[in-house]
This record gives C-alpha cells, sequence and structure tokens, in this order.
C-alpha cells in the first residue's frame, strides 16, 4: 500500500504462506480486509499469489495508523505471542492466532493474562477440528453411541524440519505435533490419567531431546486410548477412532475411511469436501466461525490451550 490509511476493520497480521491461504478465505467470504507485512520478498510473493496489497512496515507502524476490531495472527513461530500481546495492548478485542499460539508455556500464559486484563477473546487456529473428514466423523460416531477408545501417531519428518528455517530454535513436538494431538483428544476427549514414555535417541539433529513417545490412558468421557511417535523411523501422522460399530480410520487426518464390526475390510468413506479441496483444508469453516460465532466453541481459547500444554508436556517428558 502507498499511503498510511488503513480503512479495513479487520486486519490479516502477516504475509507469508499460511496468510496467502487466509486471504483467498477472506476473499471468499467476503470480508473486507488489510493485510499487515513487514518484509517486502514475502510481501511482493503474497501480492503475486493473492492479488492483495500489504501495509508494510509491520504491526508497529500500522498501529500508528488505525486501531483493527478483530486481527488474524498469522506470523512467524517465533513471533505469534509479541504480536498477539502488542494488539492486545491497544485494544484490539477478537484475535484468531495460529497454532499453537506461542512457542511455550510462558509465552501462552504472558497471552492469556494480557487477554484477560483486556477484556479479549483470543482463539487458537487448530483448523483439523473443521474438516470434512473430522465434521463427518463426529456425526457417525454419535449415531454408534459414542467414542470407546482411540489411538494416534504423532511420527514427524525430521530430515524436513532440518530444512525449514521456520522451526529452528522451536520446539516440533509443541509446534507441529500437537497438531495431531488436538484432533485425536477433541474427538477423544482430553486425558484424565495418562502414563507417557520417552526416549532419547541421540541423533544430530537436536541430540538432546527425545523422539521416541508411547503412552496411553483414558480420557474424560470414560474412553481408553494409546499413543505412539517414532521420529527416527518411518511414520505419518494418523488417528483412529473406536466405536461399538465402527473404526474411523484418518490416515491421511483430511480423509476417512471406515472398518465396520465384523469385517477386515478397510473402505473409504465417501465425504463432500469440496470446501478443503478448494481451500487449505479446514480453513474455510475455521473462518467462518470466527466471524460468524457459528461454531465458535471449537476454537480453543488461549486457557484451554494452557490446560492441552499440560497434556503435551507430559507427553514429551516421558513423565
Amino acid at each position: 500500500m502507498q499511503d498510511n490509511i488503513i480503512k479495513e476493520k479487520n486486519w490479516l497480521v502477516g504475509a507469508g504462506l499460511m496468510s496467502a491461504y487466509y486471504a483467498k478465505v477472506l476473499k471468499a467470504q467476503k470480508i473486507a480486509f488489510t493485510t499487515i507485512g513487514r518484509g517486502e520478498l514475502s510481501a511482493e510473493e503474497y501480492t503475486k499469489t493473492t492479488g492483495e496489497d500489504v501495509f508494510l512496515g509491520g504491526i508497529n507502524k500500522a498501529l500508528e495508523c488505525s486501531i483493527p476490531e478483530t486481527a488474524i495472527v498469522s506470523v512467524s513461530l517465533s513471533e505469534l505471542a509479541n504480536v498477539t500481546c502488542v494488539l492486545l495492548n491497544k485494544g484490539v478485542k477478537r484475535i484468531l492466532l495460529e497454532k499453537p499460539g506461542g512457542v511455550n508455556r510462558e509465552e501462552l500464559h504472558i497471552i492469556d493474562k494480557v487477554a484477560n486484563h483486556a477484556e479479549a477473546d483470543v482463539r487458537i487456529a487448530y483448523n483439523r477440528r473443521f474438516y470434512s473428514s473430522t465434521l463427518t466423523a463426529e456425526r457417525l460416531i454419535k449415531e454408534d453411541g459414542g467414542v470407546t477408545s482411540f489411538n494416534f501417531e504423532f511420527t514427524e519428518w525430521l530430515h524436513l524440519f532440518k530444512e525449514n528455517e521456520k522451526f529452528d530454535g522451536v520446539d516440533i513436538l509443541i509446534c507441529n505435533s500437537s497438531h495431531v494431538m488436538d484432533m485425536a483428544f477433541f474427538l477423544g476427549g482430553l486425558p484424565e490419567i495418562m502414563n507417557c514414555f520417552a526416549k532419547s535417541i541421540g541423533i544430530k539433529f537436536d541430540d538432546d531431546s527425545t523422539r521416541i513417545y508411547s503412552g496411553a490412558g483414558i480420557s474424560k468421557i470414560g474412553a481408553l486410548f494409546s499413543y505412539q511417535a517414532n521420529w527416527n523411523a518411518p511414520g505419518r501422522w494418523s488417528v483412529e477412532i473406536l466405536t461399538r460399530k465402527r473404526r474411523f480410520i484418518f490416515r491421511p487426518l483430511e480423509q476417512l475411511h471406515i472398518q465396520k464390526i465384523g469385517s477386515v475390510a478397510i473402505e473409504k468413506y465417501h465425504i463432500d469436501d469440496t470446501i478443503d479441496i478448494e481451500f487449505k483444508p479446514g480453513l474455510y469453516r475455521e473462518v467462518d466461525a470466527f466471524f460468524s460465532g457459528d461454531g465458535l466453541e471449537r476454537l480453543p481459547t488461549v486457557n484451554e490451550q494452557l490446560a492441552n500444554y499440560e497434556y503435551y508436556h507430559k507427553i514429551q517428558q516421558g513423565e
């Protein structure tokens, strides 16, 4: 943008790839917005991809011109907490904050404190809660009488993280693996009791970190669950939800496969995922929930995310 006038009440903060996904959704939903960016190169690529201008100079310069009513914070992992707190301190009352919200519990505690003081509503953008596969499975699980057990895997491909600068110095389990954990616990219930095991395998990439995980427990809705991950072996993300009648298999998470009781056949279940093909999966419904309020409860608050961090930390430490 060439001037210092920002007319729109909704801001998209950040001009990276994820922001481009958000821009596509916002335009489709006819929500007027201004994109706030910092780097010229990323802004050029963003404009080329979306056709939208970028207000350059970063959040502090933008706030000298105007104060938005709502903001979607889609910046680098290391800047999520800082940018959110700056917006809250300037009076922004509604924020959709990219997952995981903060790179550690301390950052989330700060956001929660500032948000409470400002009487603001900050929601964490876990888009997998809005997948067509998730929504379809929820309906079928209810038909079956509810979840009896579930399991999930969060194996990560470490070679990809070594090549991606945005993950330098961040906790991969919190910043990435929590995506699949959140989906599993959202469908099967948060842990009531959980026993965790973890083992360090001492590879060159972050030698001090633990990279093999397993555990089991009982969720707050009475479902037994287990999990495993081995970051130094082949694997992938997956979630399996079991009822008295069916096994619901999310592998990949965007798709739904079903195994019926009394059968070994695993069949792909037809879901209307048109919206997840046209846009980044889950994002269209997530943005709609944030702005319309219909389904807003599916987006975790910062306080809820803080509680979930305790489970993630327990899994990570093998406590």
